[in-house]
């Protein structure tokens, strides 16, 4: 592989990394939003609808979230 092509996928891996990045604090910051009690039993019945695996990223940010509270 040339270097030019080498460099413009590393070019393209950094900005999918940024985007990635960009969402996951999106929906870190919207999840943040979910403080009371019942919004967190509501946000967690919906989830409860979603295979774990379409609902992991979801999950992690939730208890990261809660343990920081503590």
């Amino acid at each position: 592989m040339q270097l030019a092509a080498k460099i413009r996928d590393a070019r393209t891996s950094l900005s999918h990394l940024r985007t990635r990045r960009l969402a996951h604090r999106r929906l870190s910051a919207e999840l943040a939003t979910f403080v009371t009690a019942a919004d967190r039993a509501e946000l967690d019945h919906l989830l409860d609808r979603y295979d774990s695996d379409q609902t992991r990223e979801i999950r992690t940010i939730l208890l990261r979230q809660d343990a920081a509270r503590l």
